[in-house]
């Protein structure tokens, strides 16, 4: 692969992850509510759901994906349902506490498979893949899917360090600063509009 191709690619991958959309907002949604740790866990999930896309899009599945409005319709809804639960999850917890004053009992695999079920469920990731990661493949180098395995792999470790940063200053910042039980459930009431409006958003999108 061009050296230079892969130093263009992960700085892109940099400023795409850290522009406002559901995977940075779902992260600070968590960090903020139930503390650092659970950004990072959900970051992590988020990021694991990256290597599924990757492949879907090396192999060619997400091609399918782009050419079925079927299969793109089901996987959208089944999307924006889980957002909805989500919201509906967080509405539940809406009058706990926040970062480590919560007093939800946490559960760092439960957000570990929210963040997967998340990304796998958007089919917005799979065409954004499917368009982003050809533009770096060196075709002379030969090999195209390993090549765009290795973006996505790249791609997938840069997204839990900004992640991981995000999450531990916006966590930091919440234990510090938002202790007020007023406070702290306006933060909670913030965290069911963005999963709402992240799946009415979704059921709405198009291709």
């Amino acid at each position: 692969m061009d050296f230079s191709n892969v130093i263009a690619f992960v700085f892109a991958a940099m400023l795409l992850t850290l522009m406002p959309g559901p995977d940075i907002l779902f992260v600070l949604a968590q960090s903020m509510s139930q503390g650092k740790k659970a950004g990072i866990m959900t970051a992590l999930g988020l990021c694991t759901g990256i290597t599924v896309h990757t492949l879907a899009a090396a192999l060619g599945i997400s091609a399918i994906l782009y050419h079925s409005t079927i299969a793109f319709q089901i996987l959208k809804y089944a999307g924006a349902i889980y957002l909805l639960y989500l919201a509906w999850q967080a509405f539940k917890e809406r009058n706990e506490g926040i970062g480590e004053h919560a007093a939800v009992s946490l559960n760092y695999g439960a957000l570990y498979r929210k963040g997967i079920l998340m990304n796998i469920l958007n089919p917005k990731v799979s065409l954004f893949f499917l368009a982003f990661l050809p533009q770096f493949v060196t075709p002379s180098a030969g090999e195209v899917p390993m090549q765009m395995i290795t973006l996505g792999i790249l791609f997938m470790l840069q997204a839990i360090i900004v992640f991981s940063m995000i999450s531990f200053l916006s966590g930091t910042i919440a234990n510090k600063f938002l202790k007020n039980p007023k406070i702290a459930k306006g933060v909670n009431l913030s965290k069911i509009g963005i999963f709402a409006i992240l799946g009415i958003r979704l059921a709405l999108t198009e291709k």
